[in-house]
């Protein structure tokens, strides 16, 4: 499997460490971005602000986990993720080619067909501790489905559209060679001149591959097909910061005179948070080019796919913690489903008191095994005489050890969607459109040319790696202590 093991830098002093290229391409895409899209700049200047206020005032349970060291001001800062859309098994081949060299790999699978997009999608990351913390940059990365668009005209046009396009330089695939042949690093010069032609890959350009009558076939047919078969690169549609109090910066964002999204997706507000909330400003229509019969490029129309999202982090949950969120979030949507009047708050209102039934405090949630940690010794921990039968529970109790939760990394796919929805005008009118199928993990992997790593797995494995240290420091047997039992689930 791949580098969650490893842990050194053996790479030699004139080559790119994986962590620095990856802090480069990060800082160039939100270069990039912010020129694209000047509220970007706007967006990031409001998260800052709130940020450094929530620290400032933190005094909350909430607030002062978000003070320890897994996240820390200095990984907060240059913290993003970026959302991308692929047509095609090449294009997703190349692109984990790409992210490999950069330290990011394919974490959990996402099937977005449920929520009427004919896509599904993995999140490209770094998965050891020390490259979370050195750049957690993330691209979730969403592949296309044509097989699931109901009409044989507009599926037949969009895989010819994408199967005569190539995003990728020259540039960029020699060096993809020359790195690989490298052992998977690029010397210093090599790799500024790969962050440069990866860019071209990512970037807007505003002429359409095709015609009008085309691209509005396609964009009756789904906006999605459109935004992904009818242009030149696989431009990013959103690039997104995280901020600690989401509720605030979203009213910073509308005071600012932003078109903001009316509801905030994710779970309810919570003193412990979980897994992840998010909003966004909505999609901006962009003028765009067509070329006309005759190669010229006087036919103009407009776009409308790139948004400006922000992002609250809680803890990563585990499968008893999710298998408990799913069934309060289906819970609470069947019956706001029932009423289809309700407004926003409402809405929220019904999420809330749903949720009332997930515990909220860290020794709850640990105790009921709904929520992975990361386990340390405590200062007072060395000169402590432990017993050879010591539990965890005590060692926390008398403060020798501490519990910290680990952060959630990945996607919420039903969030994501309803973010892509509400940039895509009219999601209903489009997802009748969308054949219903069941989820195709194997066709991703298969496209991918490598298996997509399991989210659960490595959050577990960084639980148990903490527990395997607090046991060798503290003289336990390591065996029993980390897996010693716990209370049933909820």
């Amino acid at each position: 499997m791949v580098p969650m093991t490893i842990e050194t830098d053996t790479s030699p002093r004139d080559e790119f460490d994986a962590d620095e290229l990856r802090t480069s391409f990060a800082l160039a895409m939100s270069a990039m971005y912010k020129k694209e899209v000047p509220l970007y700049g706007n967006l990031t200047q409001i998260v800052r602000a709130v940020n450094e206020e929530t620290l400032a005032n933190a005094s909350d349970c909430r607030n002062s986990v978000l003070k320890n060291g897994d996240v820390a001001s200095e990984r907060l800062e240059p913290e993003r993720h970026g959302a991308i859309r692929l047509g095609t098994a090449h294009e997703l081949f190349t692109v984990r080619r790409v992210f490999e060299i950069i330290g990011m790999y394919p974490v959990g699978y996402f099937d977005l067909s449920h929520a009427g997009l004919p896509m599904h999608a993995t999140c490209f990351r770094p998965t050891t501790t020390t490259a979370l913390r050195k750049n957690p940059f993330r691209i979730f990365t969403t592949l296309l489905r044509p097989e699931l668009m109901e009409d044989d005209e507009a599926r037949g046009g969009a895989t010819n559209l994408l199967g005569q396009r190539s995003i990728f330089s020259e540039d960029l695939l020699r060096l993809l060679d020359l790195a690989e042949r490298q052992g998977g690093q690029l010397k210093v010069d090599q790799g500024d001149l790969f962050v440069q032609e990866v860019m071209k890959t990512f970037d807007w350009k505003p002429i359409a591959a095709t015609s009008k009558e085309l691209y509005q076939t396609l964009k009756g047919q789904h906006p999605i097909l459109a935004d992904i078969a009818c242009f030149r690169s696989a431009h990013i549609n959103h690039l997104t910061p995280r901020t600690l109090n989401i509720a605030a910066a979203q009213e910073r964002m509308k005071a600012e005179g932003m078109a903001v999204k009316e509801r905030i997706e994710g779970p309810p507000p919570r003193d412990c948070p979980i897994l992840l909330r998010q909003t966004s400003f909505l999609a901006l229509e962009e003028r765009i080019q067509f070329p006309t019969a005759h190669g010229e490029l006087n036919t103009t129309g407009s776009h409308k796919a790139r948004f400006g999202e922000i992002e609250e982090r809680g803890a990563a949950v585990t499968l008893a913690g999710r298998e408990l969120y799913d069934k309060l979030l289906d819970k609470a949507m069947r019956k706001i489903s029932g009423h289809p009047s309700f407004k926003p708050d409402e809405q929220d209102q019904i999420v809330t008191r749903t949720f009332a039934q997930y515990p909220d405090s860290w020794d709850e949630l640990r105790r009921h095994d709904l929520v992975y940690f990361h386990y340390r010794c405590c200062p007072r921990a060395k000169p402590f005489q432990t017993q050879k039968r010591s539990t965890r529970e005590e060692l926390l109790a008398l403060d020798v050890m501490e519990a910290v939760p680990i952060m959630y990394e990945e996607f919420l796919p039903m969030s994501a969607a309803g973010i892509f929805q509400s940039n895509l005008g009219n999601p209903n009118s489009v997802a009748a459109k969308i054949r219903t199928a069941l989820s195709d993990k194997t066709g991703y992997e298969h496209a991918l040319r490598r298996p997509i790593l399991d989210m659960n797995g490595l959050y577990a494995e960084a639980q148990a790696a903490s527990l395997r240290a607090c046991a060798l420091e503290l003289g336990l047997p390591e065996k029993d202590f980390v897996e010693q039992g716990r209370d049933s689930h909820i």
